[in-house]
């Protein structure tokens, strides 16, 4: 099926495209230099590809930052085009109350003419394989945790309890089914064996994704640069690697403190600043991560030559840890940004 891309009228061609995905349907709305609509229809997969093939070089192809949307875009780069992910938050107002593909489509379309939307970096191979094994690593820790949190919820049921820790559960579960004078009965304990024996599994494929953590940190060299400032491991370098990347998308550290949630919710009006609680908008998963990485640097830096963590302690001890972990964390975000637009390197001092 061709698909006419100018104009018959104007004589303009396309110049913006853009795309609601789905798994075998896909919406397409392209537009002229006028704005004037020159495509509005429903293709299918092979016919969408064909599509891609006949679109001008430079032209702008848009889509929402969903899954699969990485790959077109990668795949769209190769042929000369100018992928533009956006986010389904930022594409919302422009489709209306009416929802369906083709409206999507026009909503992506009109909001990647909009200077102020702020697109979604396009991942790479090696970037998405970066968010995977980060993610897949998450997944497993907070499988052990619920696993770990079942056994113990279930012991307390019996009246015994076990201290805090990965290692108390270890060393003392296999104590307890072993003790013939503690009250379970004998279905308690073939279910908490079963228990132990998956939480050891789940613990053993945890190691298994540290294992691959370490390999993909060795093949990253940003990632050592930024394990140079505390509070930032391998995990967390890696999944800012990850959904970062070198940061030239972004205009200033506050702009990434302000994408990953870490700013201020501002209800200013009448010249009057009035600052609230944070946003949480944006990447969830990072902003987690950092506050993690803020207190563990925070309690750990008893006597530190380091000016930024003393700032941190001085903080702490004026409002409390919890808000100067993220306040910590805010700047973290700001002087990761800030090594990897530079090239510098973190200085102690």
């Amino acid at each position: 099926m061709k698909v006419a891309l100018m104009n018959a009228e104007t004589l303009q061609p396309v110049v913006r495209v853009g795309v609601d995905l789905a798994k075998s349907a896909y919406a397409v709305v392209a537009v002229d230099r006028r704005e004037q609509v020159v495509v509005k229809r429903m293709l299918s997969r092979a016919a969408f590809e064909r599509f891609l093939q006949d679109l001008p070089s430079g032209c702008i192809v848009a889509m929402e930052a969903c899954g699969g949307a990485h790959a077109w875009g990668r795949l769209c780069a190769e042929r000369g085009l100018r992928p533009m992910l956006l986010p389904p938050q930022a594409v919302k107002p422009y489709i209306g109350e009416q929802k369906n593909d083709l409206r999507d489509a026009r909503g992506i379309c009109e909001a990647a003419g909009r200077p102020t939307i702020q697109p979604v970096r396009l991942k790479s191979v090696a970037d998405s394989d970066l968010q995977m094994v980060v993610r897949v690593r998450e997944g497993r820790v907070a499988a052990r945790t619920a696993k770990s949190n079942q056994i113990r919820g279930f012991l307390v049921e019996y009246g015994l309890t076990l201290p805090r820790g990965a290692a108390a559960l270890k060393q003392q579960v296999p104590a307890i089914l072993e003790d013939a004078e503690n009250g379970l009965s004998a279905a308690a304990r073939e279910v908490l064996s079963s228990l132990l024996w998956e939480w050891r599994a789940a613990e053993a494929q945890v190691l298994e994704a540290d294992v691959w953590i370490r390999r993909l940190e060795r093949e990253r060299p940003a990632s050592r640069t930024l394990q140079k400032i505390p509070g930032i491991g391998p995990v967390i370098a890696l999944a800012w690697l990850a959904l970062v990347g070198d940061g030239r998308q972004f205009k200033s550290g506050r702009a990434v403190a302000a994408w990953l949630g870490l700013t201020p919710r501002q209800r200013s009006s009448g010249g009057k600043t009035r600052l609230g609680h944070l946003t949480k908008h944006g990447q969830v998963y990072l902003r987690t991560l950092l506050i993690h990485g803020a207190r563990a640097a925070l309690n750990g830096c008893k006597a530190t030559d380091d000016r930024l963590l003393r700032w941190g302690r001085a903080l702490a001890e004026r409002i409390g840890k919890n808000r100067a972990a993220v306040a910590l964390a805010n700047k973290l975000a700001r002087v990761a940004w800030r090594l990897g637009v530079s090239g510098l390197e973190y200085q102690a001092g």
